[in-house]
């Protein structure tokens, strides 16, 4: 791939799928067919580079439409939106879920992480693969983490293709009386029309300025299947307009309907799809108290609660907020991290499926409170189902003055984009997603400075995940001071624990900081003759069976030696292998390393090489590869640029030292 244009021209529907989003071209250099244009002069350039940011929205656009990218989509896009040729091609290559080679139309993901593995995915990949064969029209990847993890193993059957119309409004069907449909609760059909009238679309305001053009339909035939079987998983991926729907969200909260909840308190009891169940059920409440508070006295509410960031690093969300609230430089900008990719991480996904305004009011709150006019929620790819309840929620809000020019008649304009990620799990790093939103490569920017002073677009920015910014909505309507009163005085309020593996009933629990761990296995009813368990997901770290009263603190894993990250806690029994766990891990950090710094990019492999090499030995023969193990994991924690590769050696150290692994 060039600098320069080359002579490759998109297929019609390549450029109508292009077009779809971006509007026709206005003139050859464009990429129009007209010659009534002098070429010699170009026209409209600037206006396109300020278009930037659309360019992982196009490359969705045609990897949606045919399955992949060509040579000429890649050329037609870079002309566009004026971005060199081998730009553009370094960003399609950077992302799991795009191809820039042929591929069938019919791509069926299968999960090979670590919940999944231990559920025998790699079974399940060869049997499909036996069953379907070379001549079948479907592609079989396996796939990092898909969020499914209490439902292992799993698999995402994804079909390229025109998405289908929007029905006319006389075309959607009464809803049918209870009686029939006894096997689906009542809202869920209504959920499931009203997403059909909505489409899985990205609509909103396009372009930093919000005056892009409306992009249509985008997204084509998709079919989740978990637990998979060679069968399920066949029929997802022959026919995924046919698959079974997918379970109602509620089912991943075994607590569901609990009088404690507090973060999942509407999850299964309203209508993920009603705006008007919403507010019934307390939503807007929090929005019209921090309108009574004010922007400095919602940063007040939230300070004194002490909330800290549930994403894993624990920031104060006061301080962060406060910090780009005064800086003088504007715009603002509100980014919510909706990429949750830390294996065996599911709850942002409950919370968005089951109770997606909740999101929508927190994002209000938080852009209100920050002096943000727009927002930006950068969604999983891999999350067809919240794709549609959220652009649903958004749309809805704002056709009721909830989002806008004008909120709620208070004179505050705000409003949402849904950016979708394509399957990179370093664009869990907020400079890395910074730069994804803008259209390069996800790689982490090297800081300072920080976000709060220069993010996105080099504006100022605040950037939370899913959990931190509903957790708001509590503040605001308990009170700061009832809310610190929950959990410990170092770690406030509820957290929501992902829990899968070696469990009877695996999915999101919600409980008080300052829960031991063996609290919340007894719920998830842990199976005998426990070996480990996984806190963190793969950037975290093991702990023993007999460390059980460890605190799930943010302060007490600390003392620990170990570290809560985003809330995972997957649970491995003497069943599973714990050496192919831990190459699995390797594998991971391997293939996500976005190979910008050396550290990273060189000691993801030597340190899965090296777990390679002792798998295949013992004793004295292996202990040379723990002692290189150490030292790659030393040079990656120190000198890595952002936590990926910081934190890639942690859950092989653990293992080694608290487990005994290869001894």
């Amino acid at each position: 791939m060039d600098l320069r244009f080359g002579d490759s021209k998109p297929t019609d529907e390549e450029r109508e799928a292009v077009d779809a989003l971006l509007g026709p071209p206005e003139s050859s250099w464009e990429g129009a067919d007209r010659t009534d244009t002098d070429l010699r002069w170009a026209r409209g350039g600037r206006e396109a580079r300020d278009r930037r940011d659309l360019l992982l929205p196009a490359l969705h656009a045609v990897n949606d439409r045919v399955g992949w990218i060509s040579e000429g989509a890649l050329d037609y896009v870079c002309r566009r939106l004026t971005v060199p040729p081998a730009e553009a091609y370094g960003v399609a290559t950077f992302y799991a879920m795009f191809s820039v080679r042929p591929r069938p139309a019919t791509v069926l993901h299968v999960c090979t992480d670590l919940a999944c593995t231990a559920a025998g995915a790699a079974e399940l990949c060869a049997d499909v693969e036996r069953r379907l064969g070379p001549e079948s029209g479907v592609r079989v990847e396996r796939s990092p983490c898909l969020g499914l993890c209490e439902r292992a193993p799993a698999a995402l059957a994804v079909r390229a293709g025109r998405p289908s119309a929007r029905p006319a409004e006389g075309d959607i069907p009464a809803r049918p009386a209870h009686g029939d449909i006894p096997a689906r609760p009542a809202f869920e059909y209504e959920e499931a029309v009203r997403a059909e009238e909505a489409g899985v679309r990205e609509r909103g305001p396009r372009g930093r300025d919000g005056k892009g053009r409306q992009g249509r339909d985008t997204l084509h035939a998709t079919a989740v299947c978990a637990p998979a079987t060679p069968a399920t998983a066949l029929q997802a991926a022959t026919a995924p307009e046919s698959a079974p729907a997918e379970p109602d969200p509620a089912l991943a909260v075994p607590q569901a309907g609990a009088p404690s909840l507090t973060l999942l308190t509407r999850v299964g009891t309203t209508d993920p799809a009603s705006l008007d169940d919403y507010r019934a059920h307390g939503g807007y409440t929090a929005l019209r108290r921090a309108f009574d508070l004010g922007p400095a006295g919602v940063i007040r509410e939230v300070t004194d609660a002490g909330l800290l960031g549930r994403g894993g690093a624990a920031f104060p969300t006061g301080r962060k907020w406060q910090a780009t609230a005064a800086q003088p430089d504007h715009p603002h900008y509100l980014v919510c991290n909706a990429d949750e990719s830390e294996p065996g991480t599911f709850k942002d996904r409950v919370l968005m499926e089951g109770d997606p305004y909740a999101l929508v009011e927190a994002m209000t709150v938080a852009a209100y409170a920050t002096g943000a006019h727009r927002g930006y929620l950068y969604l999983r790819g891999e999350y067809p189902r919240a794709l549609a309840r959220l652009t649903h929620a958004i749309e809805r809000a704002r056709a009721r003055g909830l989002l806008g020019d004008d909120v709620m008649g208070r004179g505050y304009a705000f409003d949402i984009e849904i950016r979708r990620g394509a399957g990179a799990y370093v664009c869990g790093e907020e400079t890395a997603l910074f730069n994804s939103i803008e259209g390069h490569r996800g790689e982490p920017r090297s800081k300072p400075p920080f976000p709060v002073e220069k993010g996105l677009f080099g504006k100022p920015t605040v950037a939370n995940n899913v959990e931190t910014l509903v957790n708001v909505l509590p503040i605001l309507t308990l009170g700061a001071r009832a809310y610190a009163a929950i959990g410990t005085p170092a770690s406030t309020g509820p957290k929501l624990f992902c829990v899968s593996g070696s469990v009877a009933r695996p999915g999101v629990y919600e409980l008080p900081f300052g829960a031991t761990l063996g609290e919340l296995l007894t719920l998830a009813g842990v199976r005998d003759r426990l070996r480990a368990v996984l806190l963190g997901g793969a950037a975290g770290g093991f702990v023993r069976p007999d460390e059980l009263d460890l605190p799930l603190t943010f302060e007490g894993t600390r003392e620990a030696g170990t570290t809560l990250g985003s809330g995972v806690v997957m649970a491995f029994d003497d069943t599973v292998p714990l050496p192919r766990l831990l190459l699995r891990i390797a594998e991971f950090f391997r293939d996500e390393s976005c190979g910008q710094c050396v550290p990273c990019r060189v000691g993801t492999v030597r340190q899965e090489e090296a777990l390679r090499r002792i798998a295949e030995r013992t004793g004295d023969a292996a202990a040379g590869d723990v002692a290189l193990l150490r030292e790659v994991g030393r040079a990656m924690r120190d000198a890595s640029i952002c936590g990926l590769g910081q934190t890639a050696w942690n859950a092989v150290e653990s293992a080694i030292d608290r487990l005994g692994a290869y001894e």
